[in-house]
């Protein structure tokens, strides 16, 4: 069900202990081949496909489109907020969520620079709201296992632009992929400490922008090997794991 689609009066009749969802998204580059709501795509996507697979045991919010994409303002069409807005703006929304008495909530992330400040926003607002439950989760990671069984490429094939995001594009919004920009490998390596993808972790952190990762190009990854084919299998996996952890919330304690 979606939030915004009901009225007062349904949303009144509903059982507060049904799980709502807020997407995080980003407007930002993806390189020559992709637009810029592609985060946008992806999660409205795996939304809507949890939709249809849970109907009226999962309520959705409207997305939040633009967050925190610092990292990518040195490529044109890039729309970011600082840290300190996302917390207010996305915590007031789940503020908002709370006050109409639901206590189970999800932050569903498409977003890799959101995955911090997501986290903070996780353990501020759980620790001010004892009696609610509020999970993040960021589609690769959960689905890690099965994920790491689809890709074909190599260390860093997956990250931004790439092997898995071009393949859901494919799948989900074909008509926006620019099918003859689609590039090969992008990557520039770092230390081996810091070197990290969407699913095999680095040891530490480093900060580095986009277009140092890119080496100006906006992919970090290897579109080349995207088909609709494998978006199929990225989103049954993704949707499969979401819908678990939506529908464990949804029980009682």
């Amino acid at each position: 069900m979606r939030w915004e689609k009901l009225t007062t009066n349904e949303i009144a009749a509903l059982d507060r202990s049904i799980p709502v969802v807020l997407n995080i998204a980003a407007v930002e580059q993806h390189g020559p081949h992709l637009p810029l709501d592609t985060d946008v795509e992806i999660g409205g996507h795996f939304l809507a496909r949890l939709d249809e697979a849970l109907g009226d045991r999962v309520l959705i919010l409207p997305q939040v489109k633009v967050c925190c994409s610092e990292h990518h303002m040195d490529f044109l069409g890039t729309l970011t907020v600082r840290h300190e807005t996302f917390l207010a703006y996305v915590g007031d929304i789940l503020e908002s969520v709370v006050r109409h008495g639901f206590r189970n909530l999800v932050l569903f992330n498409s977003h890799g620079g959101n995955q911090a400040i997501g986290q903070v926003l996780l353990e501020s607002f759980g620790a001010r709201h004892r009696d609610c439950r509020i999970a993040m989760l960021t589609w690769w990671r959960l689905a890690a296992p099965e994920l790491e069984k689809i890709r074909e490429s190599d260390f860093a094939g997956i990250n931004h632009a790439c092997e898995f995001e071009t393949s859901l594009m494919l799948h989900a919004a074909p008509d926006s992929v620019r099918r003859a920009l689609v590039s090969g490998m992008s990557y520039v390596p770092t230390h081996d400490w810091a070197q990290a993808d969407m699913i095999r972790a680095s040891r530490g952190a480093m900060f580095r922008s986009m277009h140092e990762m890119s080496g100006g190009t906006g992919v970090v990854g290897d579109p080349s090997k995207a088909s609709a084919e494998k978006g199929e299998r990225i989103t049954a996996a993704v949707v499969s794991q979401l819908a678990h952890v939506v529908s464990t919330l949804g029980r009682a304690r």
